[in-house]
């Protein structure tokens, strides 16, 4: 049988950006592909479930709290109270892009990649930093502004229509939101996210979990 040789070299390598490999390749971050009619529900657990499940420089699993609002059929706003330490340079590290949103939160970053508008706030001891992005691109350095007392992140996505389709549209039943998955050992703590659906102007429904 003849074999056959290939040779491989720097030009047959492919880099892409991080935002190009989350649209390309969606099922590593929600586990479901673009077209898929799971990707609304699984992208509301990505997110809120790395509030329960956050990097370990941020806190500990089940301890955040954080308040999941729809706000329509295609737009969310995540807030917890993830507590900061900006240290002697009063702001955070830049992450993706120089954006407020850092490998630490790499599901909220991949979620801001399938969106066309991302509002990210982040506050600590009295100081207050907020950021637009277009996807995962920031539109500029952070802003001031005057925060509440205490310490927290919000961050608020209009998903991308040409991208997920225009069938796209965040689940009703809330209750049935997974937010651990299978691989969760973790033991219960105090943590926990609201999900409150207000897309008619109103609170229609809440869903808490933990």
């Amino acid at each position: 049988m003849a074999v056959t040789e290939y040779s491989y070299s720097v030009a047959d390598i492919e880099v892409l950006e991080f935002d190009a490999v989350v649209r390309k390749r969606p099922g590593m971050y929600f586990g479901v592909g673009p077209g898929s009619p799971k990707l609304p529900d699984s992208l509301l657990c990505a997110v809120a479930r790395h509030v329960l499940h956050p990097a370990t420089r941020v806190a500990a699993a089940h301890t955040l709290c954080g308040l999941v609002e729809i706000t329509s059929d295609s737009s969310f706003t995540v807030a917890m109270d993830q507590p900061h330490d900006w240290g002697a340079f009063g702001g955070p590290e830049l992450g993706y892009y120089d954006s407020l949103l850092g490998p630490e939160w790499w599901l909220l970053a991949a979620a801001a990649a399938v969106s066309r508008q991302v509002t990210v706030e982040m506050w600590c001891a009295g100081r207050g930093l907020c950021q637009e992005l277009r996807g995962i691109r920031p539109l500029g350095r952070p802003q001031e502004f005057h925060p509440a007392e205490g310490s927290g992140t919000r961050v608020s996505f209009a998903v991308d229509p040409a991208y997920v389709g225009e069938h796209f549209v965040f689940p009703t039943d809330l209750e049935k939101l997974d937010l651990h998955g299978p691989h969760c050992l973790e033991p219960a703590g105090p943590g926990s996210v609201l999900f409150r659906d207000v897309r008619d102007g109103h609170t229609t429904s809440e869903s808490l979990h933990h």
